[in-house]
């Protein structure tokens, strides 16, 4: 009987080179866009804060009008999608890979956590933005406003999480269930920022960035399986197909 046909949800390095290219293209756009926004945030340039004060004058007009809204962003932003909330999903699954013996997927997976938050807290250091100052605020914050730690923070937590799962060969349904809801938190944690009138749009944009450029850097660094290679993907169910001489068939 022929051995049956190698597919191409395998762990096998089948993807790699494609992956580790779509990585360097991905942080390669995001940091271009960072440097472009980086000098325009520091120097104030006009038509940039405009935008800014326009966008997050309507969106605290709005906060102050509807109450309930407002406490839901705020139950999403300090308890749901907190920075420490996410690093603490992070820390509870660095210990179940301790637990497993995975510890240099563990150790992959802090040092990019890490390096995200070092990151936030130069780059708020040495820009110093002033946040949002309004009459009647409805949500405080503290520190510096640029860039936006939770936005960055969601950003690598999810990402790292969504790549975990990728090469854990998760079936592809799951897989896209969790990148929906990486999607909607991602996106959600920013706009409740904003919302709450915490941050300014630029703030949270150059959030996403840093997370996204960080993600795809750590992903070509992640950790060899044991056998030597990297699995492709989320496993996909498919129908047994009959073989040309008889045999059995095979599944995805």
């Amino acid at each position: 009987m022929r051995p049956p046909p190698r597919h191409p949800t395998d762990r096998s390095p089948f993807r790699l080179p494609l992956m580790r290219r779509a990585c360097a293209l991905t942080g390669a756009v995001c940091l271009a866009l960072l440097a472009a926004l980086l000098p325009l945030v520091a120097m104030e340039w006009g038509p940039l804060m405009s935008a800014d004060r326009d966008l997050a004058s309507e969106l605290h007009r709005s906060a102050v009008m509807h109450d309930g809204w407002t406490r839901t962003n705020r139950i999403l932003s300090d308890w749901v999608w907190d920075p420490w909330a996410m690093r603490a999903l992070l820390a509870a699954v660095a210990g179940w890979l301790l637990c497993t013996r995975r510890w240099p997927v563990a150790l992959w997976m802090a040092a990019t956590a890490a390096i995200g938050t070092a990151l936030q807290q130069g780059l708020k250091a040495a820009v110093g933005r002033d946040r949002p100052r309004w009459p009647d605020p409805v949500d405080s914050a503290h520190y510096a406003a640029f860039p936006s730690g939770h936005a960055l923070t969601a950003t690598v937590t999810c990402g790292l999480l969504l790549w975990l799962l990728w090469v854990g060969n998760v079936r592809l349904v799951w897989w896209r269930a969790a990148a929906a809801a990486a999607l909607v938190s991602v996106l959600g944690v920013g706009f409740t920022r904003l919302y709450l009138g915490v941050h300014w749009p630029t703030d949270v944009l150059a959030g996403w960035l840093i997370g996204s450029a960080l993600v795809a850097g750590a992903i070509p660094l992640y950790p060899q399986t044991q056998t030597g290679t990297h699995p492709a993907g989320p496993a996909r169910s498919s129908a047994p197909n009959s073989s040309a001489d008889g045999g059995a068939g095979t599944t995805a």
